[in-house]
């Protein structure tokens, strides 16, 4: 019996193998990334971390540092939180990503 693979599927297959392999493999949303990552702190207010749900929490800090400021801190760290959180293989802009969500749910 011959299996028949639809052009179409076979080079989609490819193109994603080819993308994993090479390191551009698609993105993970802001909100993967809190649930996935930053939610252990940022759901309960660990270390002082601002709760997801803590308006005016997140609302000091956007006037204190503004958004760029909070990219920068999820970045490279600050007070107790390392760089990064827990997400080790995040990028920038997934950690840029993982703020506007955030800023998005508490705030905006």
């Amino acid at each position: 019996m011959k299996i028949m693979i639809k052009p179409i599927a076979a080079l989609g297959a490819v193109l994603a193998l080819g993308a994993a392999s090479t390191g551009m493999a698609q993105e993970r949303s802001g909100e993967e990334i809190y649930n996935n990552y930053c939610s252990t702190c940022h759901k309960i207010g660990a270390a002082g971390a601002p709760k997801l749900d803590a308006a005016d929490e997140w609302q000091s800090r956007v006037d204190e540092r503004g958004r760029e400021g909070l990219y920068e801190n999820s970045i490279n760290g600050f007070k107790g939180m390392p760089p990064k959180g827990t997400c080790g293989d995040c990028s920038e802009s997934e950690m840029k990503a993982a703020v506007d969500y955030m800023l998005g749910e508490a705030i905006e």
